[in-house]
């Protein structure tokens, strides 16, 4: 009887272990089967760098401007997944952008001449390109007395900040119509205002005379035909048919990553040309995907319109446009102090032609 049972445990052992092998095999080959439709992470990764050449990148593109429209197109008609990226949009601040472009975990951002001090400051960032033309106005109250440049000596100005492009803008434009912008000549103040909505309370106020304001905010408040503008820089000199904004690339992608960086100038081009022939359908992927607030459609488009995105046609028509912008505006800031390099050597340092066409 002991016997027969031992033999019985024994069987059973066997039967229970069987079992347990044929579930762990039924197990592997649903897993199996299931990592062919749903692909983990690391499977995921490698569709992603057979789909996409270059792999995943982060570029700034969430600041909820018109000005950053390349990069809502470039993401949206799918230039940047031609040019073999898959691009992740983030927010950053100005800070953060230039701490990314300096250690090259952002590869390339957007951005007015307010770098050129921060290149001449040794952050690791060349400008490779131009973005587009004018997005900043100077306004009055439509009753002010404020007629012209020459009635502003002894008035206040709001700006965003002390140093930002608005700041640099009203800076260059006072200097070049023999009006000293600097503090301690005391011809014209700069009040900082963050927030534009304070800036235009402060303005009807009376607490300041002009607000520099970027655009759309600046547009909308001349459209309302309660403020009058007196320096628009899409269209007035000396700032009328040159870029206010770049394109900034990182020196170490510029170093160690070149074909990746010409892949990259190859899909802004791609949208910047795109813009150029369908700014409707611009505003509309603008607005329906919710890129920026925009209320009034119509000067939205007659925005995007102005600001000139340079097509195929006008970049082979003016090969040199971009170094003799930056140039230019290194002349003027390095007139108002606020670059010390002359501007010929600043100009070598800080602008970089990059090959459009290496890689292809």
């Amino acid at each position: 009887m002991g016997k027969f049972r031992t033999v019985c445990i024994f069987l059973v052992l066997i039967l229970v272990a069987a079992v347990i092998a044929a579930c762990g095999s039924a197990n592997r080959s649903n897993d199996n089967a299931q990592a062919n439709q749903l692909p983990a992470s690391g499977a995921e990764t490698t569709d992603t760098t057979e789909k996409f050449k270059y792999g995943k990148i982060d570029i700034p593109g969430k600041s909820g401007s018109l000005c950053a429209a390349p990069i809502y197109i470039a993401y949206e008609k799918g230039f940047f997944a031609e040019e073999g990226f898959d691009v992740n949009l983030i927010s950053a601040d100005t800070e953060t952008r230039k701490i990314g472009l300096n250690n090259g975990t952002i590869p390339i951002v957007n951005g007015d001449f307010q770098f050129f001090p921060s290149i001449e400051n040794d952050v690791k960032v060349k400008v490779v390109d131009g973005l587009h033309y004018g997005c900043i106005k100077l306004l009055v109250k439509k009753d002010s007395p404020i007629q012209s440049v020459e009635d502003i000596r002894g008035k206040k100005i709001s700006v965003d900040e002390i140093g930002g492009t608005p700041h640099q803008v009203a800076a260059v434009w006072l200097e070049k119509n023999g009006i000293s912008a600097k503090p301690e000549d005391g011809e014209v103040t700069f009040l900082p205002f963050e927030d534009g909505n304070l800036a235009v309370e402060a303005l009807n106020k009376g607490e300041v005379d002009v607000a520099a304001l970027w655009d759309p905010f600046g547009s909308v408040l001349e459209k309302t035909g309660n403020y009058r503008v007196l320096l628009d820089i899409s269209k007035d000199e000396p700032f009328a048919d040159k870029y206010c904004c770049f394109l900034y690339a990182s020196e170490k992608w510029i170093n160690e990553e070149p074909e990746k960086l010409a892949a990259l100038l190859r899909a802004y081009h791609k949208a910047q040309n795109w813009i150029a022939e369908n700014p409707e359908e611009t505003v509309d992927i603008i607005i329906d995907k919710k890129y920026s607030q925009i209320e009034d459609r119509e000067l939205a488009i007659e925005l995007i319109r102005s600001y000139k995105y340079p097509t195929y046609e006008e970049r082979a028509q003016h090969p040199t446009r971009v170094r003799d912008n930056v140039l230019y505006f290194a002349e003027q800031l390095y007139g108002i102090g606020y670059l010390t390099t002359d501007p010929e050597s600043f100009t070598d340092r800080a602008y970089y032609e990059i090959d459009v066409n290496a890689g292809k």
